[in-house]
C-alpha cells in the first residue's frame, strides 16, 4: 500500500490529484485537475470523481505538478475530477497516516479506513449541536476524595496508558472530568468516548454541564450533514471537548491532549463492519504517536485490560469508596432449579419486590432477552422453529402476535401444530422481557411498570423520557435488557433482580463468562449507590458457575484470576492473538469450499515458513446462516499478531475467491458468533 505524503502548498497549480476511494482496492487513484478547479482543490478535501461507471466521493491525499512516478495506468486514461465538495479541508495529515496504519493492522484498504472516519454529509445543516444540553444545567464543583485526587495528579503528570478501576459509584467520571479540565486549561483538546450515547445520558449531561458550548457531541441521531457541522466546529476549535461513540476516536481535535474511554470493557467499541477496528486500539495508537495520556476506566475491565494492569503495562489507579452515601449492595443468588411454580420470578424475588413497593422504593428487573418467550418447540419430536434466513430460533412477541428473527427481522405467524410431525403438542420455552412484564403486572397489579428494550423504544427521545420518569419516581418497576445495566444512577432504587443470569453463559465463545460476569456486576451496581440498603437478587439455573458465583460474592479479583488462568491454559487472549476469517455465500457449497481451500493454503504457508501459528477450522460459524448467507470460518491463532496479518494479506490479495463468496477479516475479534 502506498505511503502517501500530502503536499499542502504548491508553487504552481496542481495538474494531478492523488486520491483514496472507499473501495476494497489497496492502491491510491490519480485524477487530473481541470484549470477552473485548481484554486479550490487541496489536500484534506473531498472531490467527486468518476470511478468506473459510478460517481463517487474521493479523498485528496496529495497534489502533483508532474505525472506521479507510481502511476499504474497510461497518462491518456487519467480522468479529471468532476467537483470539489468542500470549501475547507475536513481531514488532516494525521488522518491520512492513521488510515495507512489501520489498513496494515485491520487488513482493509486506506480508502475504506479514511471513509469510516469522515462524515459523509455534503453540506452543513442547522440544528442544535448540544443534543443533551439544557439551558438550566449548571456545574456544581465537587470536592475530590483523596483517592480521586491522587489519580488526577498521577494522570496529569505522565503520558502513557492509565486505567481507572473501581466499583460502580466510586466517582470515575469525576476523575475523567477533572483531568479533562486540567488539560483544557493548558489549551489542549479532549476526546471522551462512551459506549452508547442513549445509554450514558447522565455522563453526557455531566460533560455538557461542566464544559458548556465547548462540547461537540457525535452520535448516531445526527444526520450526516449535522455530523459534518459538528466536525467543522471541532476543526475550527469552536469545540475543544468531543464526546461520542467509537467513531469519535477519529475526531479532528487540534492540539489533542487527552483521550478518555469510559466503560472500556464494552463490546460496542469494536466495529462490526469493514474496517473492523477497535476504538481502544485506535486510541492507543493516536496517543502513542502524539505522546499524550490515554485514560480508560470500568468497574469490570476487559480481561485483556486487567492482565495489562496486573503486569504493569497499564498504569492502574483504584477507587474503592462509594461517594454518594451508599455501599456495595447485598447480593443473594437463587437456584432456579428449585423454583417449583415455573414462573420467571422466584418466591424470594417476588417477596423482595413486594417489600420494596411497600417502602415506596424502586426495582429494576434485568433480562438480556427481548420478546415474550424464547423459542417455539414441539414436545413430541423436539422440533424447534428457526428463521428461514438464519440458523437461529425465532422469538415470540406477544404484543405483535408474531414470531420474529432478531438477526434479519423476518417474521411469521405462530403455527398451531408442529411443521415437522403435525403434532398439536407444541409450546414455547424460555422467556423474554415481554413475558416478565406480563407476570410482573399479574403479581403486582397496583405497581407502575415500564419496559425498556429495542422493541418497546420506537420513538426518538422515548428512552430518555422513560429513564427520567423512573428517576423522578413515576415508575415503580423498570424492566428491560442491557439498556438498564449501564451508567445509570437512580437515588430511590433499592432492589435489582437479575431474572436469568446464565442466559449468555452457554454461548460458543471463550468470552461468554467474561460478558456474563460483567453484566451481572454492572446491573447489580445500580443498587445501593445512594443508600446503604441496596439489594440484588440473582436468579440462575447454574449458580455454581464461576462467572455467577464470583459476581454474587462481588469477588472481582477472584474472577479475573481464574479467568486469566483458564485463558492461559486454553491459549486464548490475552496470551495469544486471533484473526478470524469468515466466508459467506448464498451457496453452502461455495462457502464451505472456499474455507477448505484457504485452510489448505494457510497450512502450506505455515509449514513452508515455519510459523508458530495455529489454524482452527474450517468449521461452520456458531450462527451458520444469517440473512440467507451460509457462513464458515477459520481462526488463526499465534503469540504475535504480525505473522497472522501477513498470512491474511496473502489470502486477501493473492487468493482468487469464488465470485459468489465474500471474505470478512476480523483482527482481534471480540465476538465469535
Amino acid at each position: 500500500m502506498p505511503s502517501l505524503q500530502p503536499q499542502n502548498e504548491m508553487s504552481a497549480a496542481p495538474l494531478y490529484i492523488e486520491t483514496l476511494v472507499n473501495v476494497p482496492l489497496p492502491q491510491s487513484f490519480t485524477y487530473s485537475c481541470p484549470p477552473e478547479l485548481a484554486e479550490q482543490v487541496a489536500v484534506g478535501k473531498r472531490v467527486e470523481v468518476r470511478f468506473g461507471n459510478r460517481r463517487m466521493t474521493a479523498f485528496v491525499v496529495a497534489l502533483h505538478q508532474a505525472v506521479p512516478e507510481n502511476l499504474s495506468v497510461p497518462i491518456e486514461k487519467i480522468k479529471p475530477i468532476l467537483k470539489v465538495l468542500d470549501q475547507e479541508p475536513i481531514f488532516t495529515q494525521e488522518h491520512i497516516q492513521l488510515a495507512a496504519w489501520m489498513a496494515g493492522f485491520y487488513l482493509c484498504t486506506q480508502g475504506e479506513a479514511l471513509a469510516t472516519m469522515i462524515p459523509s454529509g455534503r453540506r452543513e445543516t442547522e440544528g442544535p449541536h448540544l443534543s443533551f444540553s439544557d439551558g438550566g444545567l449548571e456545574f456544581q464543583p465537587r470536592d475530590l476524595s483523596q483517592q480521586q485526587q491522587q489519580a488526577v495528579e498521577a494522570i496529569c503528570q505522565s503520558s502513557g496508558i492509565h486505567y481507572l478501576y473501581g466499583p460502580t459509584g466510586t466517582g470515575k467520571t469525576e476523575v475523567f472530568l477533572s483531568v479533562a479540565e486540567r488539560l483544557l486549561s493548558q489549551g489542549k483538546g479532549v476526546i471522551y468516548l462512551v459506549p452508547e450515547i442513549s445509554l450514558t445520558h447522565q455522563v453526557v449531561e455531566s460533560v455538557v454541564r461542566r464544559f458548556g458550548d465547548t462540547v461537540a457531541i457525535l452520535h448516531s441521531n445526527l444526520t450526516p450533514s449535522q455530523r459534518l457541522k459538528e466536525w467543522r466546529r471541532i476543526i475550527n476549535q469552536e469545540a475543544t471537548v468531543v464526546i461520542g461513540v467509537r467513531s469519535a476516536v477519529f475526531a479532528p481535535v487540534p492540539n489533542l491532549g487527552l483521550i478518555i474511554i469510559d466503560e472500556e470493557h464494552d463490546g460496542s467499541y469494536k466495529s462490526g463492519n469493514t474496517p473492523r477496528y477497535h476504538a481502544r486500539q485506535v486510541a492507543m495508537h493516536r496517543c502513542t504517536q502524539t505522546s499524550i495520556p490515554l485514560v480508560m476506566g470500568s468497574a469490570t475491565p476487559s480481561v485483556e485490560a486487567w492482565h495489562l494492569m496486573e503486569t504493569g503495562k497499564f498504569q492502574s489507579h483504584r477507587l474503592t469508596a462509594r461517594l454518594a452515601g451508599g455501599k456495595e449492595p447485598e447480593i443473594t443468588c437463587v437456584d432456579l432449579s428449585h423454583n417449583k411454580d415455573g414462573g420467571c420470578l422466584s418466591p424470594l424475588l417476588t417477596k423482595e419486590i413486594r417489600a420494596t413497593l411497600k417502602e415506596g422504593r424502586q426495582t429494576i428487573l434485568f433480562l438480556n432477552r427481548r420478546g415474550f418467550t424464547h423459542f417455539f418447540r414441539c414436545n413430541l419430536c423436539d422440533y424447534q422453529l428457526k428463521c428461514k434466513n438464519c440458523s437461529v430460533a425465532l422469538t415470540y412477541h406477544k404484543s405483535q402476535g408474531r414470531l420474529r428473527c432478531h438477526y434479519c427481522g423476518w417474521t411469521m405467524a405462530p403455527p398451531t401444530l408442529c411443521p415437522q410431525c403435525g403434532s398439536l403438542d407444541v409450546g414455547y420455552s424460555g422467556f423474554g422481557t415481554e413475558f416478565i412484564e406480563a407476570e410482573t403486572a399479574a403479581k403486582f397489579p397496583g405497581a407502575r411498570i415500564s419496559r425498556i428494550d429495542t422493541d418497546s423504544i420506537t420513538k426518538k427521545g422515548e428512552l430518555q423520557e422513560r429513564l427520567r420518569a423512573f428517576r423522578e419516581g413515576q415508575i415503580d418497576i423498570l424492566l428491560g435488557t442491557q439498556m438498564v445495566a449501564k451508567g445509570l444512577n437512580f437515588p430511590n432504587l433499592k432492589l435489582v433482580g437479575v431474572v436469568m443470569a446464565d442466559m449468555g453463559l452457554n454461548m460458543p465463545d471463550f468470552r461468554a463468562a467474561e460478558r456474563t460476569f460483567s453484566l451481572i456486576t454492572q446491573v447489580a451496581g445500580r443498587a445501593g449507590r445512594f443508600f446503604p440498603d441496596g439489594k440484588v437478587i440473582v436468579q440462575s439455573f447454574s449458580p455454581q458457575r464461576e462467572a455467577i458465583a464470583y459476581a454474587c460474592k462481588s469477588d472481582v479479583q477472584g474472577f479475573y484470576q481464574q479467568e486469566i488462568q483458564q485463558r492461559e491454559i486454553l491459549g486464548f487472549p490475552p496470551f495469544t492473538r486471533l484473526v478470524r476469517l469468515v466466508f459467506r455465500s448464498a451457496s453452502l457449497a461455495e462457502a464451505r469450499g472456499a474455507a477448505q481451500e484457504v485452510a489448505e493454503i494457510l497450512y502450506g504457508e505455515i509449514q513452508q515458513h515455519g510459523l508458530l501459528v495455529d489454524v482452527l477450522g474450517p468449521s461452520e460459524c456458531p450462527l451458520a446462516m444469517v440473512a440467507t448467507n451460509h457462513r464458515w470460518q477459520i481462526l488463526l491463532r499465534g503469540r504475535e499478531i504480525t505473522p497472522l496479518q501477513r498470512l491474511c494479506q496473502r489470502i486477501i490479495y493473492g487468493y482468487k475467491v469464488a465470485q459468489k463468496v465474500y471474505i470478512e477479516v476480523d483482527v482481534d475479534p471480540v465476538n465469535l458468533f
